[in-house]
């Protein structure tokens, strides 16, 4: 009997993925597999799981037929880390054998699901209250940028987050930061406080003489509106540094 094409909803998993067909009717090798996993995510719960498996278990649902294990694999192999791959560019992410553009968007999809619940988190408490779930979220957001960004949470006056916004994209190693410009977006959401965020792409998250000036400046700014800085935190791939617990504010 001759076998019935692919239907065009597999169009990319056997395509972009290379998926080339079963040989036989055989069941493949891999599915008994997918099933052991499913079984021992949901008995054991998730964090019996490697990180290469979890990832397997998502890749099952965004390729369904083809053995998703070294596609795993070969993605930790390059970021690493997790939190490096949900933040990698989705042209990075393709770069990666058996990877398409929709396994990449859902990949990314996903980050930006990680970002969004990290952020309620926030808004549901006292920013400054919560340090581990701060500094959870800004390593989250910024930590694998390749160039420096300047953010700041603004905060209202039970110093929940108003809005978390981008005020300075840069190079490597500087990110232009207007202190007024800061101000004026301050008083347009009426904040009482704020806290300043920037990483280091170096990953050394050290403070500069410059980071130190800028803080002063944006502090003298602010101070006639009675708005506070309570922090600045640098970010990078081997911390975070909190100026107001370094004594620098």
């Amino acid at each position: 009997m001759k076998r019935a094409s692919s239907s065009p909803g597999f169009k990319e998993a056997s395509g972009a993925f290379g998926f080339a067909g079963d040989a036989t009717d055989a069941a493949p090798h891999w599915s008994g597999h997918r099933e052991r996993l499913r079984t021992k995510l949901l008995n054991r719960g998730a964090g019996a799981l490697d990180d290469y498996e979890i990832l397997e278990v998502l890749l099952m649902a965004f390729i369904p037929r083809r053995d998703v294990k070294p596609i795993a694999k070969a993605l930790q192999a390059k970021f690493r880390t997790l939190s490096a791959l949900l933040a990698a560019p989705a042209e990075e992410m393709v770069k990666v054998d058996g990877v398409g553009e929709t396994v990449a968007a859902y990949l990314k999809a996903i980050a930006e699901l990680n970002s969004r619940a990290a952020r309620e988190e926030i808004k549901a408490r006292e920013a400054i209250s919560s340090w581990s779930a701060l500094v959870e979220y800004v390593r989250r957001e910024i930590q694998h940028e390749a160039r420096e960004q300047f953010r700041v949470l603004f905060l209202d006056r039970k110093n929940q987050l108003i809005t978390d916004e981008i005020m300075g994209r840069g190079t490597v190693d500087h990110a232009p930061v207007y202190p007024r410009e800061i101000a004026r977006r301050a008083l347009e959401v009426q904040c009482s406080s704020l806290i300043l965020v920037h990483n280091h792409p170096s990953g050394d998250p050290k403070p500069s003489r410059a980071d130190i000036d800028i803080t002063r400046e944006i502090i003298d700014v602010l101070q006639p509106f009675d708005i506070t800085v309570h922090d600045h935190l640098i970010v990078g791939t081997a911390g975070v540094v909190s100026f107001r617990s370094s004594g620098l504010i």
